[in-house]
């Protein structure tokens, strides 16, 4: 009987923030809302693991106080991973109103330095379970080409952030553009998914090119990823909650002008103008 109550009592520990914690949570909450960016040394010893930084940022959406629309995977290829000393994703849950639908604008003043990604953005059509094997995610979601704009509340963050910053910052999250949704079923199966190529334009100018295998090799894996890390912290991703699920190509810097991310497999074009 002694067995569960431990259990118990481990994860009441888990998600109780310390003291710092709590100072760390509202620091970023207080850069998000005022555009006044954090430097990372003055925080770096706030979070010294992945359940302490996880805390904060669970802290942090609260402090947001507003639905959350879903999810973002990060450090979803070997180059991002190294980038950032890490050998596994990470996630971040993003405000239901950061999930913009497509053609839409932003205006730069609104952000603090924001980088700009080509995606695939996921819908669960249904609650999703660490139970669900990739063919189950691939029936049970929709799926929308998408330009993800991640944002930090620290200056000069890219690429010399920290993960364990990164991940209380909600994965440098900032919005996630999406364009015309498709069951995913569109996909005859789910090997079909690694092969998804896509074009970055600025002002009609091709500047990058990348494939959905730089994605985990496939972008259900990043989803199936996600699903089940949300499992191991008593969290379930929802339904018609979104996963922006990782790049294809290593992101520039977000400018003013009109940003265009071109998809085969008919996934079509997502457009952002940006003022």
């Amino acid at each position: 009987m002694e067995a569960p109550l431990m259990s118990e009592n481990s994860a009441v520990k888990e998600n109780t923030l310390s003291e710092t914690e709590t100072k760390f949570a509202k620091a970023l909450f207080d850069a998000w809302e005022s555009q006044k960016p954090l430097t990372e040394s003055d925080w770096s010893d706030s979070v010294p693991d992945e359940n302490s930084a996880y805390r904060v940022q669970a802290q942090l959406t609260k402090l947001k106080n507003g639905p959350v629309g879903g999810y973002k995977v990060s450090l979803t290829s070997k180059q991002t991973q190294d980038m950032f000393d890490s050998d596994e994703p990470l996630y971040g849950a993003q405000l239901a109103d950061h999930f913009l639908k497509a053609p839409t604008s932003l205006n730069l003043n609104n952000l603090m330095e924001p980088l700009v990604e080509v995606e695939l953005a996921f819908r669960a059509k249904e609650d999703l379970s660490a139970d669900d094997s990739l063919e189950d995610l691939l029936n049970k979601t929709t799926v929308a080409p998408a330009l993800e704009v991640p944002d930090s509340r620290f200056q000069n963050w890219f690429p010399s952030l920290s993960k364990y910053m990164v991940m209380s910052d909600a994965a440098v999250g900032g919005v996630v553009v999406y364009g015309e949704e498709f069951d995913t079923k569109l996909f005859k199966d789910v090997s079909a998914l690694e092969n998804v190529n896509c074009t970055l334009s600025h002002n009609g100018k091709e500047l990058k090119s990348g494939k959905s295998s730089e994605v985990l090799g496939n972008p259900l894996k990043s989803l199936k990823w996600l699903v089940d890390k949300l499992a191991t912290q008593g969290k379930t991703l929802k339904k018609d909650q979104r996963v922006s699920s990782g790049t294809f190509v290593l992101p520039p810097s977000l400018t003013k002008g009109n940003w265009q991310a071109k998809f085969d497999n008919g996934l079509g074009v997502v457009s952002l103008d940006v003022k």
